[in-house]
């Protein structure tokens, strides 16, 4: 967990704001206009909200942007004795849902992020206004076009069969930069002392690293697909079509196939736009900040 008041040298100079009501501490950015309309920006694996450090001043400017680190991540808690499941970080984003009494949200989701969002939106739909989505999937489309494992899970594949899985991402604290490379980082440029201080920061011991080994294993494992079908249960994914979303691509990824992400959203959304950059990964917020930002505020103004 790091310091509450810890800036990287200024490249976070956000006021840390903490909720409980999810039974740990959890951290969340909250910058702009309280009365304005409320951005929630969700990170995936195996960042913090830092990944957000170049979206919020700009979009603050407009909005109010919300970015929380999920349980286990960036300067929120690691309790050991939580479930560490796609399951267990939805109930987390209620609980601070309901504790800012947050409504009408655009959700901005990468990664583990999309997952996330959408489990939340297909059951508050209510809460939810529209949907903004890079380098991930809600899963909830029914179309898989490229059955393959990417490199990712394929690495994931060889370490938990071999055993080694838990030592390898249990030192996150000097491997996170090859972890991100694995996964589909590309901008190097970005990379000096502050940035690998600002993503090694969240672990500095293997009972830190819990929730950066426990999110492939939902994948891995198929742990996560329960939940996520049961989400169907409620009879809104309809109320899910209506939202207007937008999907923006790095087609880099070595985590998610993107035929696979652009297929599922475009038979959830069939309207809705696609922007795909053939030089940006995975995490495309660190590629193409200075594109994803106009981006985004222009789709919230075309969609009041």
């Amino acid at each position: 967990m790091i310091p509450a008041e810890e800036t990287f040298n200024g490249t976070w100079p956000f006021a840390a704001n903490f909720s409980t009501n999810a039974g740990f501490k959890q951290h969340y950015v909250d910058e702009g206009p309280r009365d304005g309309e409320v951005i929630i920006c969700l990170h995936g694996e195996p960042t913090w909200g830092y990944l957000y450090r170049n979206f919020i001043p700009i979009l603050a400017e407009h909005y109010r942007v919300i970015v929380p680190d999920h349980m286990g991540f960036g300067k929120s808690e690691t309790p050991q004795d939580k479930m560490y499941t796609l399951k267990t970080h939805v109930e987390n984003l209620v609980a601070l849902i309901e504790d800012l009494d947050l409504k009408d949200i655009t959700f901005v989701c990468q990664d583990w992020g999309g997952p996330i969002t959408g489990a939340f939106t297909i059951r508050y739909p209510e809460r939810v206004k529209r949907l903004a989505l890079m380098n991930t999937l809600f899963g909830y489309g029914g179309a898989r076009v490229n059955p393959e494992r990417t490199q990712w899970f394929e690495w994931i594949a060889k370490h938990y069969e071999a055993g080694t899985l838990d030592g390898i991402l249990g030192e996150l604290g000097s491997t996170v930069l090859s972890v991100m490379k694995i996964v589909g980082f590309e901008n190097s440029g970005a990379v000096d002392e502050t940035w690998i201080q600002a993503y090694s920061a969240p672990f500095p011991d293997r009972a830190s690293c819990i929730g950066g080994i426990e999110f492939p294993l939902d994948v891995h494992l198929g742990r996560a697909r329960a939940f996520i079908m049961e989400g169907l249960e409620t009879g809104n994914i309809e109320k899910v079509r209506s939202k207007p979303a937008m999907l923006a691509y790095g087609m880099k990824d070595k985590a998610i196939n993107p035929e696979n992400a652009i297929a599922d959203f475009k038979a959830l959304f069939p309207r809705g736009p696609i922007n795909q950059f053939e030089n940006a990964g995975h995490f495309c917020q660190e590629d193409i900040p200075h594109i994803l930002v106009p981006l985004i505020h222009q789709f919230i103004q075309m969609n009041p």
